[in-house]
């Protein structure tokens, strides 16, 4: 089993158990104590556990900590790959979509590139600079003003200004939080206050989000889980979590990111 492997399954275990002890993660991963012990060490240094003795614990984030865009880049790569893949089918030549801040957002713009004709509109200079580097002379790309955020989001009223008198075709919005109460959420006001811009711009959201964003409640609201047309998730998505979706008549779909 690959590390990377190793650490999304402990990170899933933390999270669903809120503890682990060294010895029970040793005998699920078929590896070593000490080879458990370098993984918490490397999770622990990445901000995604707490170490604590003989073991490890979910972190005790607020609801205001917002995690760099760099320790995001290395959570749920797969889960993403595979969520990018299938929201970037959903995109038609000629169209105008809106791409909201976040690692899930970054990496489906990889896949729009051989989409011609296309209109982005984007709050974030990551995004942004994955069409800038492509190049492409069909290709509009339109980045929003405002503050830039831990997540590499542009906020503020200069951003949602923006966002005003445009009307898009779609838009795919990362999120860092989705609960049954919170609904989507982020832990930055001005950031929920742009996003909610964005859902006032279409009649199709698009929500790209790896089954750990559930249950996880930030500070801002952005929109009740009913806002999206769509939610595009893993299978790993918590039963709890689709018979919310269910009783809710949301349409999501599971992608598998088993390699």
């Amino acid at each position: 089993m690959l590390a990377r492997q190793r650490h999304d399954l402990i990170v899933d275990a933390v999270r669903r158990d809120g503890s682990v002890r060294v010895r029970d993660l040793a005998v699920l991963l078929d590896v070593s104590e000490m080879t458990v012990r370098r993984d918490l060490d490397t999770l622990a240094g990445r901000g995604l556990v707490d170490k604590v003795h003989g073991g490890a614990a979910r972190r005790s984030g607020r609801s205001s900590n917002e995690p760099g865009f760099e320790v995001k880049q290395q959570q749920q790569e797969q889960e993403k790959e595979s969520i990018a893949v299938l929201a970037a089918s959903m995109v038609d030549p000629g169209s105008s979509v809106g791409l909201t801040a976040g690692t899930t957002t970054w990496t489906m713009a990889k896949h729009l590139l051989t989409i011609p004709d296309l209109t982005v509109v984007t709050n974030a200079p990551s995004v942004a600079g994955v069409f800038y580097g492509a190049r492409r002379a069909n290709l509009t790309v339109v980045l929003t003003g405002g503050v830039r955020t831990p997540s590499d989001a542009l906020v503020g009223p200069i951003a949602t200004a923006s966002l005003s008198n445009l009307r898009l075709d779609q838009v795919f919005m990362g999120v860092h939080g989705m609960d049954q109460i919170q609904g989507y959420s982020t832990p930055n006001l001005a950031e929920a206050e742009l996003n909610q811009a964005f859902i006032r711009s279409t009649s199709k959201v698009v929500i790209v989000a790896d089954h750990t964003k559930w249950g996880v409640q930030g500070m801002a609201k952005i929109a009740p889980l009913e806002a999206a047309s769509s939610i595009i998730t893993d299978d790993h998505l918590p039963d709890e979590a689709k018979s919310v979706l269910n009783d809710l008549d949301i349409d999501y779909q599971l992608v598998s990111a088993r390699t």
